[in-house]
């Protein structure tokens, strides 16, 4: 199972994730070489990295030569409080050589996936209110059905406070361009390959002024966290892992709530709930651990929150349109050479989009 794969964040700001056992890891290994190859002149494939992570060619640990790792891009680095969403897109989730036993293991886990031709696999989100992150593995997509579909997606884009409609019109654009690169190509057929979404779930507003009350950031470094060696809390389930003074890479394998950036190093404050001790190896102040921003949290009370909903209700709509969010398409492990388009691809994000625009909608 791919969500049982160890994710290891390296501090040069790039992951690594293990690469799966043959074929899969090779194919996926196959697949990022070939879109990345420095003599690549194909038009189609050039366009295809504009959504996928950047790749930095495959890793192995000076201590371990037999381990492989793809080094690639980590697409939440970027972000103070990332709200993370995996959500896997066609209508099969088994490749065409698939055996039956597979077929019918795939289908059994969402029969619904043929119909609706997405499946969330995880979500991580950061509500303002409790300065705290709600998850959600994949039991809670699979339980979705076509009347909970909407709802279900939804609560990815709520803050606690208000639905981020900034965000739903922002992924809905990210993915029409994707949704483009798909109607124009006829030779790559992707199976249980997802969309990742990532956004920016704290208010990055450092002032917002609201009638008479005003909002200021509070920055501050959770105590404790820079005395290094210290076993620090978080309520992220993976390990976050930091290079020693060596060089050497502390290898370790956790279960995530996404195959892949389910993690996140900026996640950990003292008040969050711990389901996993971090242990810090070596720490450059800043460079893992950054200062969060974040509303003060006695001003959140009374009559700033109708207030502090109209603002994002309200913004203007070229804010809107640059919310910060990522959308990349991840996990190659199946995918095909083809030559014909692959519709059930197009079909699931053609459905996510109409799901996305109805919760916009309303």
């Amino acid at each position: 199972n791919a969500s049982l794969l160890g994710i290891l964040q390296h501090p040069d700001g790039t992951v690594l994730k293990q690469l799966q056992p043959p074929p899969r890891g090779p194919r996926e290994q196959e697949f990022y070489n070939k879109v990345y190859d420095p003599n690549c002149c194909d038009s189609i494939l050039l366009e295809l990295r504009k959504y996928l992570p950047k790749y930095f060619g495959v890793w192995s640990p000076p201590t371990a030569p037999n381990d492989a790792y793809l080094k690639l891009e980590d697409v939440t680095r970027k972000f103070n409080k990332p709200c993370i969403m995996d959500v896997k897109i066609g209508q099969k989730s088994y490749d065409p050589y698939a055996s039956v036993e597979k077929i019918q293991q795939q289908v059994s886990k969402y029969p619904l996936m043929e119909e609706i031709g997405f499946l969330v696999l995880g979500m991580r989100v950061y509500h303002v209110s409790s300065d705290s992150y709600e998850t959600q593995n994949q039991h809670y997509g699979r339980s979705l059905t076509k009347e909970t579909v909407k709802d279900g997606i939804s609560k990815f884009f709520h803050s606690g406070y208000c639905l981020r409609k900034d965000v739903v019109a922002a992924s809905i654009q990210k993915i029409e361009k994707i949704l483009e690169w798909f109607e124009g190509q006829t030779q790559l057929n992707f199976y249980a390959s997802s969309l990742l979404f990532v956004y920016e779930g704290s208010c990055q507003a450092t002032t917002v002024r609201l009638s008479d009350v005003t909002l200021v950031e509070k920055r501050g470094v959770p105590k404790g966290v820079l005395s290094g060696g210290d076993v620090l809390e978080c309520n992220n389930n993976i390990h976050v892992i930091n290079s020693t003074e060596n060089g050497k890479i502390e290898a370790s394998v956790s279960k995530g709530l996404s195959k892949f950036y389910a993690l996140h190093k900026k996640s950990c404050s003292k008040r969050h709930h711990s389901q996993l001790s971090l242990k810090v190896e070596s720490l450059e102040q800043g460079n893992v651990w950054k200062s969060s921003t974040c509303i003060a949290q006695e001003h959140l009370n009374g009559n700033v929150l109708p207030q502090l909903e109209k603002v994002f209700y309200h913004m203007p709509a070229e804010t809107k349109e640059s919310a910060n969010v990522e959308v990349r398409m991840i996990d190659f492990a199946h995918v095909f050479p083809s030559n014909a388009k692959d519709e059930g691809y197009i079909y699931g994000l053609k459905n996510l989009i109409t799901v996305l625009q109805n919760i916009l909608d309303n």
